[in-house]
């Protein structure tokens, strides 16, 4: 018997990087799988169009989403976008902008998603966070600021929902090899040497796959999992608790 059988998951921004990933190892332990994009993937996945800034977009798309697989366990709140500069570089709307989709999205997807998940036996939600929650970055303000109030969401949430059965988790990833990551390489100067500055600040010296992240995600949404919540799941190759001394 696989891990998820009989188990219904919703994955947002499961259209490409870590959410296709997450949703693919889910599918394959035997979930039952929607995906929630704007550009949403077809079989063997139940792809649902709907932007996560309209919440009746999203209500729709839930419900939809819970008729189709005749019901939720899991929610993986992951539909993301990233934003890059200082905080004198980013203008208002792009600040509305960047918290509307990264932390407004999730509390949408959420509250549709609560009365489904606590009809379920196994409810289990993992939201995708950033190591930019927890560390300083350059160049990073308004995203490192959407980040960081992920992981205190997802910690007030957790407590909010323990006694409903409900677990909720983060997974803070590294910088990850996903097409945003490569989106913002093609625009620099240098994209070879901006990789190799990526790779470097990363104890491991490379970037953490999609497929290392939905591992993470996966695991906190399993059963096996059943006593974990409120946790906060480093996957960035040591950036966030070693402190190397310089190599020779």
């Amino acid at each position: 018997m696989a891990e998820f059988d009989g188990l219904r998951a919703l994955v947002t921004g499961g259209g490409s990087g870590i959410g296709l990933a997450a949703a693919t190892l889910l599918a394959g332990r035997g979930a039952a799988v929607a995906c929630l994009d704007l550009d949403p993937p077809g079989e063997p996945f139940t792809g649902l169009k709907a932007d996560v800034t309209d919440d009746a977009q999203v209500r729709t798309a839930v419900a939809a989403a819970a008729e189709r697989l005749g019901g939720l366990d899991i929610l993986i709140n992951n539909a993301g976008i990233g934003a890059a500069g200082t905080v004198e570089d980013n203008p208002d709307e792009e600040w509305r902008r960047v918290l509307d989709v990264n932390v407004l999205g999730m509390v949408r997807v959420t509250r549709a998603a609560l009365p489904y998940l606590r009809r379920s036996r196994h409810a289990a939600i993992v939201n995708t966070c950033s190591i930019a929650a927890t560390a300083g970055l350059p160049q990073r303000a308004l995203y490192s600021a959407s980040k960081g109030a992920v992981q205190s969401l997802t910690l007030a949430m957790a407590a909010d929902h323990v006694h409903e059965g409900i677990r909720v988790n983060c997974v803070n990833p590294g910088t990850a090899d996903t097409p945003w990551v490569q989106r913002l390489l093609d625009a620099a100067p240098d994209p070879v040497a901006e990789r190799a500055a990526l790779e470097a600040r990363q104890p491991m010296g490379r970037l953490v796959s999609a497929e290392e992240t939905a591992a993470a995600i996966a695991y906190l949404a399993s059963p096996l999992a059943a006593s974990t919540t409120g946790t906060v799941l480093a996957v960035d190759g040591g950036m966030q608790g070693l402190r190397l001394r310089p190599r020779s």
